[in-house]
């Protein structure tokens, strides 16, 4: 008996774990390919003796000493972690690796420091949600295989000279060598030769991706041009029944030749375990988190040494940098991500969709370009006749008619194509047909005649005006059933089938074919009712009628689903394992451009660079293997595409391992459920399309809270660093700025239930580091400025310019701080005017006002002592406010959100009479009522406020705008900035700025 032992050929360089992996993968299941096509080509006797068995099937003892030798039946699978590895590789993640060591150091300089217990909470959390979402998903997915147990039929034996008898034993306990029996229904439970087949036909979807099934038989490779030579696909064989596959229709008996990782199924399984590539989630987590680290470790060492230097205080210092760096850290990130991500799962889980890895969301959300399957996806996933057409191409019905009759009346199992006539007539044309016809003889189907035929009694009709006769209707394969034909059927009448009519008919069958159709041909024959057994030689001189013509039907909603797919900037490409007129025929149908169709080999026929470029200009890939699938996706990936692949069979595995985000559905075959990252219990592309928004809706409330907390972080920081370098005592405690940072990161717990703006979810978001960096250095600094203006009022309207007032400093800096950090916050969140044309959630708004009142209340709280706070006066919230609205101004125009706003604001007021639209000053002094010149562009510009004696808009908005200085200005006059009322919302109060 043969051992597989691949070695593989040609593997990528050490290093490249990817393409070594894909390399190992094409290299394992060539050499079982090989080996099978081999076997295919070998006599039945051969076989039997090669396996050490005969027909009777192996006894107790061998089986036995075969499991010892070859193990179970079961290929290689991504098996959950235990749930300790779970919840260790749950705190793997950069951020925790900094606040784990901020701890330890917080620790070991003060063991009681609150600061290390705020930290462990934290992290804690953090990694808790993560674990806990991510196991509960993998139960969940492992119950959805738990769900059935297969068994199968073999041929056992009790002892040596004993006969064989059949017994049901579970698949796992298959050994090779052991005499198969296969019916209806059955999974194939090994590589299979077969030894006696009957009217089989076997589903290879999973495999080959063909929607429909394939005939097989005992038939040895090379007796007919349909099966494997060897070295061939051992999925084209026509006697090998592979694993992985299962029969529709008819019966056979095989020899197991191959089980376990030695099968075709498992050379691909064998290759997918272990960890898994990076996704677009994955690199931008790491590319954010070490960017965020780098800020940190350039700052806080400038921190720590202005301190020391000026302050003279190294162990303080030492402190306060350590405060500086928690300051700058994102404290919540992992917790604000898994519960990003978890809130996602359980909404994507009442869609009927089972998240297994909480990262796929933010693929999800990121994806552009879709591959998918095109059985089951974009078609129903079933057989149905679409056409039945004499010769000419024209419908006939007389041809739907012969086609019932050879389908009704056989007495074998019937396959999909048969039962698919059959549901096309109706059953009041039954109960007739019945009436006319009764059963006489059947010729059954066989590989080798690829036809089978019924012969019918045609009864007298009633009253006696016909006469009882015989008539044999054949249904086929057309160049089977065409060489029996020497008349046709033409618009009734019988004719001769002449070579010019032969090629005519023919050329008609290949137009359905073309069209992506599966073709059969009709013929019939009349004879005297003399006898009532026939054979195959009575299947001649036949009359042909038509044909009729199968497909799996697309989907109704497929097209609607593929255009909101599109109008969410997601291209969907076909990779599909079937052949080219079929994927273009569906593609068609349901609005796809199809464009050029490559087929697998083709694609192998090019170097990654060529397949790259053509991969970003093709819609449709046909007749594609496995491998081929998965190096399309990495094609994909290359190009900066974020790659979601959709599948359910066998051959999709690779490609879902590799792509960005692998989706399948619950009724896939267990390795690509395994290899999935997220399972629909439905095989919709419309829930699919619900899974995408959830997916941005993720990512974006997580970006939110990266860029707020980033860029108010970065601006404490650098504003503590100007105030360090100045005043001779530290602007903020470690302890202030801990509880400041918990307090806002707290207010920041509801992000994950905010939502986006429609806007924002209508094209694929990516991560983008360069970009949150860009947002920090701006942002940061223009509310740093801010932070320096309430620096200079407190040290001069306050007198907290003494290390006896530096608490008075300290608590006023805080409470600022606090405020507009928080408040800031729904700027950031839309690019729409807050609280007007885009309101945050009620979780939002809750937590914001709770964080601002927990803010002015700390430093009149009880524990204002023991964080160093003292009161506040009265006097000081006025400016507080105004600094406040000052940074939101500011902040929003750093980030380009101020003219937008304006924008959607210049409308007309609802005054008696229009007027010009003016900018104009309110205020009393000597430039009231003069038009000014404003500092932003023309298209900016509102409409003059409402005169004495008009009732205004209930809503108006008083903005302060800079205005550029008039010729009076520069000759000495100051001019205070102008006060422009702006119709359509709510109206501002008065005061200083």
């Amino acid at each position: 008996m043969t051992t597989l032992t691949p070695t593989p050929q040609k593997l990528a360089p050490p290093g490249r774990r990817r393409e070594r992996r894909a390399a190992e993968l094409e290299a394992r299941t060539r050499t079982v390919a090989e080996r099978l096509g081999a076997i295919a080509a070998q006599p039945t006797a051969h076989v039997l003796k090669e396996y050490g068995v005969d027909r009777d099937g192996l006894c107790q003892s061998e089986v036995l000493d075969r499991q010892e030798r070859h193990g179970l039946n079961t290929v290689a699978q991504d098996r959950a972690p235990r749930w300790y590895v779970q919840l260790a590789k749950a705190y793997a993640n950069p951020f925790i690796a900094v606040l784990v060591f901020l701890a330890a150091v917080m620790y070991w300089q003060d063991p009681a420091d609150p600061g290390v217990i705020i930290l462990s909470v934290m992290v804690g959390i953090s990694g808790l949600l993560r674990f806990w979402q991510e196991f509960r998903s993998g139960r969940a997915a492992d119950a959805l295989k738990q769900l059935v147990t297969t068994t199968t039929a073999v041929q056992r034996r009790a002892g040596g000279g004993a006969l064989g008898t059949t017994v049901e034993v579970p698949m796992d306990q298959v050994v090779p060598g052991d005499v198969v029996k296969l019916g209806a229904g059955d999974l194939i439970p090994a590589d299979l030769r077969l030894i006696g087949a009957k009217d089989l036909m076997v589903s290879q979807a999973s495999l080959s991706g063909e929607s429909l099934p394939v005939a097989k038989a005992d038939v040895r490779a090379g007796e007919d041009n349909r099966s494997a030579a060897p070295g061939g696909d051992p999925v084209e064989a026509g006697n090998l029944c592979l694993m992985g596959t299962s029969v529709t229709s008819g019966t056979a008996t095989g020899v197991v030749v191959a089980t376990g990782a030695d099968t075709y199924f498992g050379s691909m399984a064998g290759s997918l375990v272990g960890e898994r590539p990076q996704t677009n989630f994955d690199n931008g987590v790491r590319k954010v988190s070490f960017l965020l680290i780098r800020f940190m470790l350039v700052m806080v060492p400038v921190v720590f040494a202005i301190n020391g230097i000026t302050k003279g205080d190294w162990n303080e210092a030492f402190l306060f940098a350590i405060a500086v760096a928690v300051g700058l850290t994102p404290e919540m990130l992992p917790m604000v991500v898994s519960a990003n991500l978890a809130r996602g799962a359980v909404a994507m889980s009442k869609k009927k969709v089972v998240v297994k890895r909480l990262n796929a969301i933010q693929n999800l959300g990121a994806m552009d370009v879709l591959c998918t399957d095109k059985t089951g996806t974009l078609t129903e996933d079933r057989i149905v006749l679409d056409r039945y057409l004499d010769v000419h191409g024209s419908e006939d019905n007389e041809v739907l008619e012969y086609g019932y009759l050879n389908a009704h009346f056989q007495t074998g199992l019937r396959n999909l194509m048969d039962q698919a006539v059959i549901d096309r007539v109706n059953e009041a044309e039954e109960v007739v047909v019945d009436a006319r016809f009764t059963m006489v003889d059947e010729i059954p189907f066989d590989f080798a005649r690829r036809r089978m035929s019924v012969v019918l009694n045609r009864n007298g009709l009633l009253g006696g005006a016909g006469r009882p006769e015989h008539v044999l209707i054949t249904k086929g394969a057309v160049e089977e059933v065409l060489s029996l034909c020497t008349h046709m059927k033409d618009r009734g009448e019988r004719v001769e089938l002449t070579d010019q009519l032969r090629w005519h008919v023919t050329r008609t069958a290949e137009d359905n074919n073309r069209q992506g159709l599966r073709v059969l041909a009709v013929a019939t024959r009349t004879m005297p009712t003399a006898r009532d057994t026939y054979t195959v030689a009575d299947e001649s001189g036949l009359t042909l009628v038509g044909f009729l013509a199968f497909l799996d039907p697309p989907k109704a909603d497929a097209a609607a689903a593929l255009r909101g797919l599109a109008d969410k900037g997601i291209a969907v490409k076909v990779v599909t394992g079937d052949n080219e007129l079929v994927a273009a025929r569906v593609c068609a149908d349901v609005g796809i451009e199809v464009g050029t169709v490559v087929t697998g080999p083709e694609a192998d026929a090019l170097d990654d660079a060529a397949l790259r470029r053509l991969a970003a200009t093709t819609t449709v890939f046909a007749k594609v293997n496995p491998v081929q699938k998965a190096r399309i996706v990495r094609a994909l990936q290359s190009d900066g595409h974020t790659v979601g692949f959709l599948g359910d069979g066998i051959n999709d595995a690779a490609a879902l391992r590799d792509a960005d985000v692998g989706i399948s559905v619950d009724t896939a075959v267990d390795i690509a459920k395994e290899s999935a990252d997220i399972i629909l219990l439905e095989k919709d592309l419309t829930v699919l399309e619900q899974g995408v928004v959830q997916g941005r809706t993720t990512f974006g409330n997580t970006i939110k809270y990266i860029k707020m907390t980033a860029s108010s972080n970065f601006g404490n920081v650098f504003s503590v660093l100007v105030a360090s370098a100045f005043i001779p005592f530290q602007p903020m405690l470690a302890i202030m700025l801990l509880v400041q940072n918990l307090v806002y990161d707290i207010a920041q717990l509801a992000t994950p239930w905010d939502r986006m703006d429609e806007d924002y979810l209508r094209k694929p978001r990516n991560w983008d580091a360069k970009g949150i960096g860009r947002f920090m250095v701006t942002i940061g600094p223009i509310s740093s400025i801010f932070d320096i203006a309430m620096f200079v009022i407190m040290w001069h309207v306050f007198g907290a310019n003494s290390e006896a007032n530096q608490a008075l400093f300290q608590s006023g800096w805080f409470i600022e701080g606090l405020l507009s950090q928080t408040l800031i916050v729904h700027m950031i969140r839309t690019r729409k005017i807050p609280f007007i044309q885009s309101r945050a959630t009620w979780p939002v708004m809750v937590m914001t006002v709770l964080a601002v009142a927990t803010g002015l209340f700390l430093p009149f709280s009880p524990l204002a002592a023991t964080i160093g706070f003292v009161p506040v006066p009265m006097g000081y919230f006025p400016l507080a406010d105004r600094r406040a609205a000052g940074v939101l101004h500011a902040d929003a125009a750093g980030e380009g959100l101020v003219h937008p706003p304006l924008q959607h604001l210049a409308v007309a007021t609802r005054h008696e009479r229009p007027r010009p639209p003016v900018l104009y000053d309110g205020r009393p002094g000597p430039f009231a009522h003069r038009p000014l010149r404003p500092a932003l562009p023309d298209r900016f510009l509102v409409p003059e406020p409402v005169p004495s004696g008009v009732r205004p808009s209930r809503r108006t908005l008083s903005v302060v705008l800079q205005t550029r200085p008039t010729r009076a200005d520069r000759d000495g006059r100051r001019r205070r900035p102008s006060r422009t009322h702006i119709p359509g919302t709510r109206a501002n109060r008065r005061g200083p700025w």
